[in-house]
């Protein structure tokens, strides 16, 4: 937990294992209506920090080690 906590982590998870499967293409279906066109439409998405093309990926995981970054660091292959 101290690791976590000091470097700055965000642990997030979530199952469906012990829905039904009923249940699991309800939350599907939901995802699909709601989630899915906020994210083709580009009002929501990942946040993103920097990009790397692959030949950096050192600089990129010092960008990473140095928890400065807010969001996804990339590495352009």
């Amino acid at each position: 937990f101290a690791q976590i906590m000091t470097r700055r982590l965000t642990v997030t998870g979530s199952t469906l294992r012990p829905q039904s499967d009923l249940a699991k293409a309800r939350i599907a279906g939901e995802l699909r209506a709601q989630v899915w066109p906020l994210m083709e439409s580009g009002r929501v998405g990942p946040v993103m920090d920097s990009e790397f093309a692959l030949e950096d990926a050192k600089l990129a995981h010092a960008r990473l080690e140095s928890s400065g970054h807010i969001g996804k660091i990339v590495l352009k292959v």
